[in-house]
């Protein structure tokens, strides 16, 4: 049995409609992060200045950028998915912290080794930007801000 054309050209717009929001939404993810991003490295470079180990002071700026990336996620990037006040609202912000602790552990683990082998901190900063954006990323947009249903 097949479905008749005009099911299948509906069905192919919205496949596309959902393709080019998901764009958008990872767009948006980004520019959430680079906000995230210059609050976290600013806070690691004055704190790195001031002498700080950099495996703290790395740390120290993650984790004043966790705080910013849910405030600019939560209200730029998955408003249609962010859970109402409550007990759900909770649990979001919960496994939020939770993917921000992965993001963590990947970043104070690189540039805490790169520091232990005496390598500058800031070009493994670099690396585990990178790294950390993709692991984040992969668990928001697929756990902690997942559509419901």
């Amino acid at each position: 049995m097949s479905l008749p054309v005009q099911t299948l050209t509906g069905a192919r717009r919205m496949h596309a409609a959902l393709d080019k929001l998901r764009d958008i939404r990872l767009l948006r993810y980004l520019l959430a992060s680079v906000g995230a991003l210059a609050v976290d490295v600013g806070l690691f470079l004055v704190l790195l200045s001031a002498g700080m180990l950099a495996a703290i002071a790395s740390a120290a700026g993650y984790s004043a950028g966790i705080l910013a990336h849910w405030l600019l996620s939560s209200r730029t990037v998955f408003t249609d998915t962010v859970a109402e006040r409550g007990r759900e609202r909770t649990k979001q912000k919960a496994l939020f912290v939770i993917s921000a602790f992965a993001g963590l552990a990947v970043t104070t683990a690189i540039v805490g080794a790169a520091d232990y082998m005496a390598f500058d901190p800031r070009p493994a900063k670099l690396v585990a930007i990178a790294l950390s954006f993709s692991v984040t990323w992969l668990l928001r947009s697929r756990i902690v801000f997942r559509p419901a249903g």
